[in-house]
């Protein structure tokens, strides 16, 4: 008999994301390991500017809302006043490896005990679809009409490149194309959980997911697209010094 899913209590409304957004699923991941975890009472989350803000509206736990890119200096300090509360940041690509790519660096390099969750959809969502850091080369966006260029525009960012030179605690990227994986990407968020409530230091899941509405495709069209074209530049799996475990 198969098993019965129950929608975590903390989801305490419908989503407003985009039907077939990747941040429905994530976020539900997201919610059944902090309840899962018995974290649902004493998590804090940090989101900033983004797609990721809408969750605020129907993710029953304490929200923070930063300044475009700062969430991961917002949850420093959240983190080293409140050492008791479970801190985590919720973010898109376009505010956490763009705009706020200098927050993220450094709370990895002071290894702050935080968790950092990372959707990547390779463009910039709520503001249109513009090329954001992970924009793949040759990926049409509102602000890469002819395709990314690497002599234009340089090569797309990999963050565990930069990340593995950090003593950071737990690094893993995932996607959500299939159950299988779900569940793989579920398990690292458990892990990246894990490592801040064991004082292990920073933590960051990134995961690989849709954007219907600015790639312009059905969902089904989309998730070949990342199997396709996203998974062969961005590895998934658990990373040690930079390499897949």
């Amino acid at each position: 008999m198969g098993k019965t899913r129950i929608t975590p209590k903390v989801l305490h409304d419908e989503h407003k994301f985009c039907a077939g957004c990747g941040h429905g699923t994530v976020f539900r991941m997201v919610a059944e390991v902090l309840e899962e975890k018995g974290l649902d009472s004493k998590a804090i989350g940090i989101v900033a500017v983004g797609c990721s803000g809408i969750m605020v509206d129907s993710f029953g736990i304490d929200w923070i809302q930063a300044q475009h890119g700062r969430a991961a200096a917002v949850a420093t300090g959240v983190k080293r006043v409140r050492d008791d509360n479970f801190v985590l940041t919720y973010q898109g690509d376009g505010d956490a490896l763009c705009i706020g790519i200098a927050e993220t660096l450094n709370a990895a390099i002071r290894n702050e005990n935080i968790t950092t969750i990372v959707l990547n959809n390779g463009v910039f969502g709520m503001t249109g679809g513009q090329m954001s850091s992970t924009t793949l080369i040759g990926q049409k966006t509102k602000t890469s009409t002819k395709g990314r260029s690497a002599e234009l525009h340089g090569q797309p960012l990999d963050i565990f490149n930069l990340l593995k030179n950090f003593n950071v605690a737990y690094l893993a990227r995932g996607t959500i194309t299939n159950f299988k994986e779900i569940n793989k990407t579920k398990n690292y968020i458990r892990k990246a959980v894990e490592a801040q409530l064991n004082n292990k230091g920073y933590s960051m899941v990134e995961i690989v997911a849709p954007c219907p509405t600015n790639w312009k495709l059905d969902p089904v069209k989309c998730m070949k697209k990342i199997e396709d074209e996203f998974i062969p530049y961005y590895k998934l799996g658990e990373f040690t010094n930079g390499e897949v475990i």
